[in-house]
């Protein structure tokens, strides 16, 4: 399941179900769809490690996407080394991306993923109830997700206009 989701108000602007065993192959096409509907491309993406390839990278840069896809799994709590000085000329590509976020700013973007996506997903799957899928095949599971993704929004809305 993939729902990105917009950082200021919680509304998720794509979403898709996959059999795939990660995410690697959803990136490219999360950031259509988002274009798609929002009639432009995202300024700002992060994502886990799930999401992280070369090639992934390589696309949101060249898209004009402001790339915050980390390479490695954290660990929780961990506080990693600080990074001072200018970027070694020698430096791979994949280190690059590492000490992207290991700046302050590269830091605190990708820490906003937990007050975005991943509360998004606790109250569809917690406070909502979506424990399973009811319908069976890809195709009605993804249906299914849609649903869950337009109620939640609609939930958000709704919310929003009564505040």
């Amino acid at each position: 399941m993939g729902a990105p989701v917009e950082a200021g108000c919680q509304i998720i602007v794509a979403a898709d179900a996959t059999d795939a065993p990660n995410d690697k192959q959803q990136a490219q096409p999360m950031v259509k769809q988002i274009r798609e509907n929002l009639g432009r491309m995202p300024v700002r993406l992060s994502g886990d490690s799930g999401y992280y390839s070369e090639e992934n990278v390589a696309f949101l840069r060249q898209e004009g996407v402001d790339d915050y896809l980390c390479p490695d799994r954290l660990k929780h709590g961990e506080t990693p080394p600080p990074v001072r000085g200018r970027v070694p000329k020698a430096l791979s590509f994949i280190d690059r991306v590492r000490r992207k976020l290991l700046l302050k700013k590269g830091r605190l973007i990708y820490g906003l993923r937990k007050e975005t996506a991943e509360p998004v997903f606790g109250q569809i799957k917690h406070v909502r109830g979506l424990k399973q899928f009811l319908l069976r095949g890809l195709d009605k599971v993804k249906g299914e997700w849609s649903l869950w993704c337009t109620t939640h929004n609609v939930l958000k809305l709704w919310a929003a206009a009564r505040a």
